[in-house]
């Protein structure tokens, strides 16, 4: 499936649009706590292990995302965003890994 920040498909035909789509992945405490840990990584330039967490986590809101975008019958994401949220308080140091983005059907 093709997935794009941008609100076009260049040289293609969008036949429909399917609404929003939406994709959500949680970071625990843990990893959170981690990063303060590994910021010697960071300077050393080697991939911290909060760094990597971090991709997964954007990777499964993706994929999830994508899973909706095909049951709605999408070949393709346009618009897609990524938003990082810390959601402190009862959820700890959590942060949420969100994307959106629209489901479209265009002409290969």
């Amino acid at each position: 499936m093709l997935i794009l920040t941008t609100p076009t498909i260049e040289g293609k035909k969008i036949n429909k649009y399917l609404g929003l789509v939406t994709g959500d992945s949680l970071l625990g405490a843990n990893m959170y706590k981690d990063m303060f840990s590994g910021v010697r990584d960071v300077v050393g330039g080697r991939t911290s292990k909060y760094e990597e967490e971090l991709t997964n986590a954007r990777k499964l809101a993706i994929e999830s995302m994508q899973e909706k975008a095909e049951q709605k019958g999408a070949n393709a994401i346009i618009g897609t965003r990524v938003a990082y949220h810390n959601l402190g308080g009862t959820m700890g140091n959590t942060i949420m890994v969100t994307v959106s983005g629209t489901a479209v059907s265009y002409q290969e």
